[in-house]
């Protein structure tokens, strides 16, 4: 599948990837504001670090001068996060006012973004809130105080929704309200909740539960039929002595039940070429065929997974 950039998208992107002067790819070492958001496990992860030019008296005007990230993602997750650490230094803004930044902000600055990437937008700017919340405690600054909510009660009492991605439901009732979202494929478009197994999507409490609570409930027309699961990963096992065939009939079902419907989100799909004793010999699919972050994708999603699920001794080897 092609996805329908814009040409600042793309430029951004480029510009990133080769390491084009005045692009922001990378990480600030002792940084005032560091936070994270996504994982790799579900196909993107960003980390966000910021560095000050501290004010004598009050941290509160303390300015931004420096942004970078981290990025294990796809094009618009790069160019979204090169976008945001642009409006940051172009805005010369204190971390307070950088709370203002939203994920639409970053989108305008895109030129746009396709609707199944407007999760990459908000990534970024839930990675900017982290590291402002990590600088306020570095600094001393009381952000309760200033009316602003630190949201103790996503991080730490929130019921889990979305297993494969870990997301909280007041986590997701926000992002509900705050985005305006009205279906399934929008949670799933903007935040990737619901995106994997599928198994919280009309379970009681589940992704629809959530809508209505929001929203109000919807009448009911036809019968719901009920969401199949994918089947999950399995758990990890510590290393054992398999027969061959064992052997790469175990790596087919992690590929399959794991590995592939991660890729298959941005629209990417992995074939296995040959397995040699402990090397895995595969090829990218799709988008990921000639996405310049593949041998990233290759060693800490596809190699990751077979380690963590089979045997700590497996190398993947692109061909």
């Amino acid at each position: 599948m092609t996805w329908n950039y814009s040409k600042k998208t793309t430029e951004l992107f480029m510009a990133a990837v080769s390491g084009k002067p005045g692009t922001h790819l990378g990480e600030i070492e002792d940084a005032d504001g560091f936070g994270e958001h996504g994982s790799i496990a579900c196909g993107d992860a960003l980390r966000f670090t910021f560095r000050v030019d501290r004010h004598a008296t009050d941290p509160r005007q303390d300015r931004i001068i420096e942004a970078r990230y981290l990025t294990f993602g796809c094009t618009s997750a790069i160019a979204a996060s090169e976008a945001l650490c642009c409006i940051i230094e172009e805005g010369d803004f204190t971390p307070i006012d950088a709370l203002r930044i939203t994920n639409q902000d970053i989108v305008k600055y895109l030129d746009g973004l396709p609707q199944a990437k407007i999760h990459c937008s908000v990534m970024g700017a839930e990675a900017l809130e982290a590291a402002v919340f990590n600088w306020a405690q570095k600094r001393g600054v009381d952000l309760a105080e200033l009316g602003i909510d630190i949201r103790h009660d996503e991080q730490e009492e929130g019921r889990l929704v979305c297993t494969c991605f870990g997301l909280t439901e007041p986590y997701i009732l926000r992002k509900i309200e705050e985005l305006k979202l009205t279906s399934i494929a929008d949670i799933t478009n903007s935040i990737k909740a619901g995106g994997a197994c599928m198994s919280c999507h009309h379970t009681p409490g589940g992704l629809q539960d959530l809508l209505d609570k929001v929203n109000g409930s919807r009448p009911t027309t036809l019968k719901q039929l009920p969401v199949l699961p994918m089947a999950r990963a399995p758990r990890a096992q510590p290393p054992t002595e398999m027969s061959p065939f064992k052997f790469a009939k175990k790596v087919e079902e992690v590929i399959d039940s794991y590995v592939r419907p991660q890729l298959a989100n941005d629209a990417g799909d992995i074939e296995i070429v040959d397995i040699k004793d402990t090397k895995v010999y595969c090829t990218m699919k799709g988008a990921c065929a000639n996405c310049v972050g593949s041998q990233s994708t290759i060693k800490m999603l596809v190699e990751q997974a077979l380690k963590d699920q089979i045997d700590q001794r497996i190398q993947v080897i692109e061909v």
